[in-house]
């Protein structure tokens, strides 16, 4: 596989290594190919390389018709095997690139070029604004910023394969150290002995992943990445600040505590979550003690220690003569003990290397950490300083960010289950016969007269549905975890469909119920009552979101609410949701009614002194789904709206993206850290002017009927949609335990944002994230051209929101392919319906493209970001093989050709395609 260059593209020396490592990595598989399926495959694989090159880039249409006839030619073996060269090549460019982005950041570090979404570049800002390390300190005081790890359904990567290209990318960037031509060529032969490791990988999942997989597969990211590169991250952050601050970045988790549409998700999925979670920290904790405790072996005959430390030393198990004289190893000896019991008692398991002697275990990570500081102050007032910061002070940090739980779980369900579960208590109870035929001011009176009485609901040996005992067990679950893990482990209870105050109100009273809440919201002591759980509503279709401020208002108007959450801690997370206002109205109404919905909660909230409000965005892979860089994201925020409270998701394959190479991890956490610090400190200027407002509110309600007049009302559509992306295809994929529908029917109301955006992605279309633009900008520009032209493009230039946004349509526009979408159109039965929705799309995509040019001054994708378009450009010519050949497989798969090989030529090329394009789910 010969990773030809187009000359376009190879005329920049800094992306040379790039170029060449890619080269490399495509002869070595090409290798491999010739020597495992013999010389006549990669004679195939390099034909069709060739023409699909002509076709795609040139518009050969002899080339199009010789691709088409070669591969109605092939076998479903030699489908399969072509399919798994593209992929894997797919996977190594991934890698190449990734290597070539640390090294053009270890140039600009090297310059002292500080690149936006660097703490580099935050910290010059700072100094600009007059912000000093005092003031950033302070900030983060009561701050919370955390990437919350989901399972949703467009990870398509095993773990054994993706342990193997993480082997690879180590290799790949040792390369740039060695000049011995000896040892290059031995990196080359390791690397290959990788690559033939690949091909030889089953690369499909035989059966689904279920909840204890998702879990397994999202530690690995721990191990690699997190518990290692969160201290480090940490450690650059006050080398910036001057002095330390408080642990406010965190980790977050949804696997194995959501439970909405997941009817896998039980108390005991949580409980495997919570102990493998332990068993993860702890076990990092007892490595890191145990080379600790090699490290200080400082003698008491030479140097002094404190009082404290010594008392830890005479507290340990550690009876050997041999380390009499050193104490911080004594200490050691003794806290690696209290760790050890610890590990069995919170999991059950037992450690690998033994401990002297058994000891007490620790309470709480409180503890464990306060003996950890007394090593480090004994260290710090005996000419230890230096000995510090190489593995205890990293360790400190760990144990303040990760605790005992690691991350901290949330747990979420749909609010149409709890009305289900707090009708039948009621009803068992005797309150209230029909609780669900009352109105929604009735509920919200009878739900506030339960959480005044101190009374429980259930009635004793009442057989309770298995609904309504599985949804009070996790209730009970979650407070038993909180006391034997922390509090940290559990904090938030997600709302899905949040609709109604009412539905605020049923979580509580169930918290409640299980013994999650103290007190009553009695008038009398409703200022001293506590909830364990902050109820977080999400709000996710249009509707929704434009009904999340009256609902918060509402809310907190009710008697003894207020008083609830601040004596309960003061937070309050709000979940807004990118995916189904999305499915619902389109990319840019979507975008908008987030804008409105957060700027009028932040307003709401500046009336409620001490209670944060953290905006928790459910952003997903594709830009359709809230995707797109993360920096300029958060920098976009409105004004007022993160102040140092931000909670976003982390779906997908943009979590292997971002975060399986631990330097591209650290670069991609600090991306995130850099960002809030910046949206929360630097005073910016809202650029929003009314007349910015007008139009975009105008443009909005233009696009969003453009959109559901495609989506919703084209007869036929649903048809369309199914035929002419892999979604049927994707659905057969092991690769998530959730349904891909919510609903056994083929509605796009019922589907899944998440497959829903894959299959678009796949097809090339990319629906999703531009689709109804173009109509609006000619709808909004009709009356006054001149004018609105011009006012559109200071929005894009003064407005970080319609910049940001327009931005990242921009990047979708050149992710597109509208020629390989037509293959996938041809794959409609009703030709008649296929042209009439194709030439829909095409012309809504030329007014796009038309309207991004105008507003932007581009003629081209990406000018503004010339490394991704070099990028994407050369991802075509390997991308687009993975297309024509999924087409071709979907075609023989559906006209009864049902064969093994060419069903998983179809669901190899679902993965090639999704790790070529990267960010598709």
């Amino acid at each position: 596989m010969d990773a030809t260059l187009d000359p376009a593209v190879d005329d920049a020396d800094k992306d040379r290594p790039l170029f060449d490592d890619i080269r490399l990595l495509g002869q070595i598989l090409g290798d491999i190919v010739r020597e495992q399926d013999g010389e006549a495959a990669f004679e195939v694989v390099e034909a069709i390389r060739r023409l699909s090159v002509a076709f795609q880039r040139n518009a050969d249409a002899e080339a199009g018709r010789g691709l088409d006839a070669l591969l109605k030619r092939l076998s479903p073996s030699e489908t399969v095997s072509v399919i798994r060269a593209f992929t894997y090549f797919s996977h190594l460019a991934n890698l190449a690139e990734d290597c070539h982005h640390l090294r053009r950041r270890a140039v600009h570090h090297d310059r002292d070029e500080h690149r936006n979404g660097g703490l580099d570049r935050a910290f010059d800002r700072f100094a600009e604004a007059g912000v000093d390390g005092a003031a950033v300190a302070r900030a983060l005081q009561r701050a919370w910023v955390s990437p919350v790890l989901t399972a949703h359904p467009t990870e398509v990567q095993r773990k054994s394969i993706l342990d193997a290209e993480r082997a690879i990318a180590e290799l790949l960037a040792s390369r740039d150290r060695l000049c011995n031509p000896r040892d290059r060529a031995a990196n080359e032969v390791q690397i290959k002995a990788r690559v033939a490791q690949l091909w030889q990988t089953r690369i499909l999942r035989f059966v689904k992943l279920t909840v204890e997989d998702e879990i397994e597969n999202a530690l690995g990211y721990y191990r690699s990445t997190f518990l290692k590169e969160i201290p480090r991250l940490y450690a650059e952050l006050e080398s910036h600040v001057g002095r330390p601050v408080a642990p406010f970045f965190r980790m977050g988790n949804w696997i194995g505590g959501d439970r909405d549409g997941n009817p896998n998700v039980t108390a005991a999925t949580l409980v495997t979550a919570m102990t493998r979670h332990a068993e993860t920290v702890l076990e990092h904790y007892l490595a890191e003690v145990h080379e600790l405790g090699g490290e200080l072996s400082v003698s008491r005959i030479l140097v002094v220690h404190s009082a404290e430390l010594r008392a830890l030393a005479d507290a340990s198990p550690d009876t050997s003569a041999q380390r009499q004289d050193e104490p911080y190893r004594r200490a050691l000896v003794g806290v690696y003990a209290r760790l050890a019991a610890t590990l069995r008692n919170l999991t059950g398991k037992d450690v690998l290397r033994h401990e002297v002697a058994p000891a007490a275990a620790y309470d709480s990570a409180a503890a464990f950490l306060a003996d950890l500081k007394i090593i480090e102050d004994s260290l710090r007032r005996n000419h230890g300083a230096p000995l510090i910061p190489i593995r205890l002070a990293p360790l400190i940090r760990a144990v303040e960010v990760f605790g005992f739980h690691l991350a901290t779980t949330d747990l979420r369900q749909s609010s149409d289950q709890h009305e289900l579960v707090v009708a039948e208590l009621l009803a068992h109870a005797r309150v209230e016969a029909d609780y669900l035929a009352l109105d929604e001011a009735a509920r919200q009176a009878l739900l506030l007269k339960l959480l005044a009485d101190p009374r429980p609901l259930r009635v004793p040996n009442v057989a309770y549905s298995e609904l309504a005992t599985s949804e009070l067990t996790i209730f009970e679950t979650a407070r038993r975890l909180r006391r034997d893990y922390g509090a940290d482990a559990i904090r938030h209870y997600i709302i899905s469909h949040t609709e109604t105050v009412s539905d605020l109100l049923e979580v509580l009273l169930l918290q409640k119920e299980c013994g999650l809440m103290t007190g009553t919201l009695a008038s009398h002591e409703a200022a001293s009552a506590k909830v364990d759980l902050i109820v977080v509503p999400l709000f996710e279709t249009i509707e929704d979101l434009r009904a999340a401020e009256p609902i918060m208002r509402a809310f907190y108007d009710l008697p003894g609410v207020e008083a609830l959450i601040r004596s309960s801690g003061g937070e309050q997370d709000i979940m807004l949701g990118y995916s189904d206002s999305n499915k619902d109205g389109g990319y840019f109404t979507s975008n908008w009614e987030l804008y409105r919905s957060s700027t009028a909660l932040a307003r709401l909230f500046d009336t409620k002194p001490g209670i944060a409000m953290r905006l928790f965005h459910g952003r997903g892979g594709a830009v359709g789904r809230g995707g797109g860089p993360s920096y300029e994201a958060i920098v976009a925020q409105p004004p007022g709206t993160v102040k140092g409270q931000i909670r976003l998701t982390e779906q997908g394959e943009v979590i292997n993206a971002k975060y399986a190479n631990p330097e591209i991890g650290r670069r991609n956490l600090e991306t995130l850290m850099a960002a809030a610090l910046e949206a929360s400190l630097l005073q910016r200027s809202e650029k929003a002017t009314p007349a910015f407002l007008e139009l975009a509110a105008k443009i909005s309600e233009s696009s969003r009927l453009a959109y559901r007049a495609l989506v919703y009302d084209t007869p036929g559509f649903t048809d369309y949609f199914f035929a002419a992306t892999p979604i049927a295809e994707i659905a057969q994929l092991n690769i998530g335990s959730r349904p891909a529908s919510r609903k056994a029917t083929r509605r796009i109301e019922d589907l899944r944002a998440i497959p829903w955006g894959f299959s678009w992605g796949q097809s090339r279309v990319t629906l999703p994230g531009w689709y109804g633009f173009g109509s609006a900008i000619a709808e909004a520009v009709a009356a006054d051209p001149d004018t609105t032209w011009a006012l559109l493009a200071q929005m894009n230039t003064d407005w970080p929101f319609f910049r940001t946004l327009i931005s990242n349509m921009d990047m979708v526009l050149a992710k597109a392919d509208l020629g390989m979408a037509r293959r996938y159109a041809d794959l409609v039965p009703d030709k008649a319906l296929a042209e009439r929705v194709f030439q829909a799309i095409e012309s809504e995509w030329q007014r796009t493209v038309d309207a991004l040019a105008r507003i932007t001054g581009a003629t081209g994708r990406l000018a503004d970001n010339p490394t991704l378009a070099r990028s994407i450009a050369h991802r075509f010519a390997y991308i687009a093989p993975l297309n024509h050949l999924q087409v071709e497989m979907l075609r023989r798969w559906r006209d009864g050709l049902r064969e093994e090989k060419t069903q998983r030529g179809i669901l190899i090329s679902i993965n090639g395609i999704a790790a070529g394009l990267r960010n598709t789910g």
